[in-house]
């Protein structure tokens, strides 16, 4: 019997601050889901490895196809909580100066013309934070004046009571807003547009030291001599997983023989790309378009309004070079691969839509989270003379495709 299939897989989230241990119980609960559902087996467990944080998983898969593979997620929620540790007052700040860095670049109406979801949904802190200051002044306002209207009837200082409560009332609203923001996601939204825009899309350097510090586990990670090396970026941590990959490749670091993988999920990369400073990002996407080095597939799907479903990044962005062959688009298919109850029960839900990538389908197709993962086949071999996806998007938008040195 052929020894099992052996994996290492290095995750990287979006902008999230939540724990890393929140996308172990979803992997183990949709993994779970899923082997029930497409019939085969999977076991959860510790890895042999214990650097940094992650799990391990068992893959049966039939007629003695197994596979072992020991997940890592590379940690940034740290610097995401740094960011997002804003007064009110600051936030309101950030969205002008967010607001004016898309508008004033040019990048909001080009963005329009890819995909109008995700812009919808980075308008959406804009319209919900903007609605909610006017509520909470049109508050204060009426209590302020019921309060001078009063005190001018007790004490001819009275009308002077009009702006302490004015005050009072506006910021508790505000603050009662901000403590609800688990309901709206406005402030984390914004917090995560505000972090990807306050350097015109370069990079800060706490995030640049993080990438540095990735680059330098994969590299390592790459001389233990497994089946694969798989690289995952979910969401913002796409664009993040290409510039570590972009990195390693130039340095030199892909060793003879490795079988690095790269799989990015629901990509929002010209949210970044887009913008004027993102030199770096864009030379990261051209270099790793041609790379001879690795596999890169690319997972969107119409029906996530918050990624560029089947927005080619590289080709967007207009960084496309001559002989381009990655990443492979294809297309998860929400409406094809979830039932109609399924998708009926998550309408509207955006943010729960955008992490389906990592959850079970039930009527899967030929995207499936779990046998990517777990399973006894490399990226390349899954995918083998798999064409694009019909409706992939190549039109160059960029009007900024300046790369850096």
């Amino acid at each position: 019997m052929a020894p099992p299939f052996r994996r290492r897989i290095l995750y990287i989230p979006g902008y999230d601050p939540i724990p890393p241990r929140r996308y172990r119980e979803l992997y183990k609960r949709e993994g779970a889901a899923q082997a029930g559902i497409s019939g085969y087996r999977l076991d959860f467990g510790a890895r042999q490895d214990r650097s940094g944080f992650g799990w391990g998983v068992t893959g049966d898969f039939g007629d003695g196809a197994q596979a072992q593979s020991e997940f890592e997620v590379l940690i940034w929620a740290d610097i995401v909580q740094d960011s997002m540790g804003h007064s009110i007052a600051a936030t309101y700040g950030q969205l002008v100066r967010t607001a004016w860095a898309y508008l004033g670049s040019g990048a909001l109406l080009r963005l329009m013309r890819l995909r109008r979801g995700p812009v919808i949904a980075a308008l959406y802190p804009v319209v919900v934070l903007g609605l909610q200051l006017l509520l909470a002044l049109s508050l204060g306002a009426l209590a302020g004046v019921a309060a001078g209207w009063i005190g001018a009837h007790v004490a001819p200082w009275g009308w002077w009571l009009a702006l302490p409560v004015f005050l009072a009332v506006t910021w508790a609203t505000l603050r009662l807003w901000q403590r609800l923001d688990g309901r709206f996601f406005a402030y984390y939204l914004m917090h995560d547009y505000a972090f990807t825009a306050q350097n015109g899309g370069a990079y800060p350097p706490a995030l640049e030291t993080r990438i540095n510090r990735f680059t330098d586990r994969i590299a390592q990670v790459l001389q233990d001599g497994w089946d694969e090396v798989l690289v995952v970026g979910h969401s913002s941590g796409a664009y993040l997983a290409v510039s570590v990959l972009a990195d390693l490749q130039r340095a030199g670091r892909i060793p003879a023989g490795a079988n690095l993988s790269l799989l990015t999920l629901g990509h929002v990369v010209p949210m970044a790309s887009f913008l004027p400073r993102a030199d770096r990002l864009r030379r990261d996407l051209r270099d790793l378009s041609v790379s001879d080095r690795i596999t890169w597939v690319d997972v969107t799907a119409p029906g996530d309004a918050c990624s560029f479903g089947l927005c080619d990044p590289v080709a967007v962005s207009g960084v496309a070079p001559e002989g381009q062959c990655w990443p492979l688009v294809i297309s998860a298919a929400f409406t094809l691969s979830l039932s109609p109850a399924r998708l009926k029960s998550l309408k509207w839900r955006w943010f729960r839509l955008h992490f389906q990538y990592l959850c079970a389908f039930d009527r899967v197709r030929d995207y499936d989270y779990f046998a990517i993962t777990a399973g006894p086949l490399t990226l390349a071999q899954r995918y083998a003379d798999r064409p694009h996806s019909p409706g992939r998007i190549t039109t160059p938008a960029n009007r900024h495709v300046t790369v850096a040195p």
